[in-house]
């Protein structure tokens, strides 16, 4: 009687063919798990460079809080080119300087470009960013309840613009400001921002004028000329109705 045991012996060449066998599904094996690495590195690296292009390319306004806005408006004032700011006096004759008109003046009638006192329209205008240019007649009013007004040329574009214009938009701080373009074309010289000025900041008989557009300078202004004045920022405003609703 034969030995089942010797039934279940391989032949020599059929040993190397398992072997052979074996070694080919670990290759394949192998080449799995390289192409599994391969794409799962794929991956990373396409997460990396999507967070890396993000951060790159996000206004810079989402990395920037009013606390490290006021710690450069020194030198940003400086870059932006901007002037003194300017008590430009009151409208004349100065008792009319607070008058409700309901129909408009030529903006020429005003002391200053951009007005910052005189006539107005007995409903102020609420604050907000705006894209069109808003009545000015309304605007001077939410002056006099302690507004400020951060007026840029229609023709001022960029990152710097948008910066701005996304800050006001997502903070509290623009709950008493008013951010717009300046551009009344039918008003003659008065109806733009004087020659050399993208950004014009303007508060009850205040204005500060810039050579550009700049946020910190423009978040130095309004922190402390609108009323009442972000944080522990000191008012210096004049608004003779400072913090009533507009």
């Amino acid at each position: 009687m034969a030995n089942p045991t010797s039934k279940q012996r391989l032949t020599k060449a059929e040993r190397k063919e398992e072997a052979r066998r074996q070694r080919v599904e670990l290759q394949r094996k192998m080449a799995r798990s390289r192409r599994y690495r391969r794409v799962a590195i794929g991956i990373v690296v396409v997460l990396i460079a999507g967070v890396a292009a993000f951060a790159l390319t996000r206004p810079k306004e989402a990395q920037a809080t009013p606390s490290d806005l006021l710690a450069s408006v020194d030198q940003e004032r400086q870059t932006a080119g901007c002037g003194s700011v300017e008590d430009v006096g009151s409208y004349q004759p100065q008792s009319s300087d607070r008058a409700h008109i309901t129909t408009p003046l030529p903006l020429s009638k005003y002391a200053s470009v951009p007005p910052a006192s005189g006539p107005h329209n007995p409903i102020p205008y609420g604050a907000g960013v705006y894209s069109t240019p808003p009545p000015i007649d309304r605007v001077i009013h939410s002056l006099e309840h302690g507004a400020a007004i951060v007026w840029y040329a229609p023709d001022a574009s960029g990152e710097e613009l948008d910066r701005l214009r996304t800050f006001y938009e997502r903070h509290s701080v623009g709950g008493r400001v008013i951010v717009a373009p300046y551009d009344y074309p039918d008003e003659g010289a008065a109806g733009t921002l004087p020659a050399g000025t993208q950004m014009a900041l303007v508060a009850w008989h205040t204005v500060q004028k810039c050579a550009n557009v700049n946020l910190a300078a423009a978040f130095g202004f309004t922190s402390t000329y609108t009323a009442p004045p972000f944080g522990q920022q000191p008012y210096k405003g004049k608004a003779p109705e400072a913090g009533a609703a507009f």
